[in-house]
């Protein structure tokens, strides 16, 4: 079941554009239970491959980042963000002009 889930999360997360975010809720959501939020933060912390699967792209709801980025902490995660076109606001994501819904 694990696998599978993570697959699932892996897939939604390959969608999301650069210059765009979505939320892990928003992927729970999609996925059938918009109360699964923490599991996909989970599947996205074992991704193996940032490349493929940009998890850099999922934050929080209110556009915060995780301190638990796998992938070299928050200010990677920032490093990234900036570096694909995506603005912020007091140190949260621009969600209103970078917010992805996933379809």
């Amino acid at each position: 079941m694990e696998e599978d889930f993570y697959k699932k999360v892996y897939f939604l997360v390959k969608q999301i554009p650069k210059g765009y975010v979505t939320t892990y809720g928003e992927i729970a959501k999609c996925l059938g239970n918009k109360n699964m939020s923490r599991q996909v933060g989970q599947a996205l912390h074992h991704n193996k491959n940032s490349i493929l699967i940009p998890c850099h792209r999922v934050v929080f709801k209110d556009g915060s980042l995780s301190s638990s980025y796998a992938f070299g902490g928050k200010l990677k995660q920032k490093e990234k963000l900036l570096k694909e076109g995506i603005n912020f606001c007091d140190d949260k994501v621009d969600l209103k002009n970078h917010f992805y819904k996933i379809v």
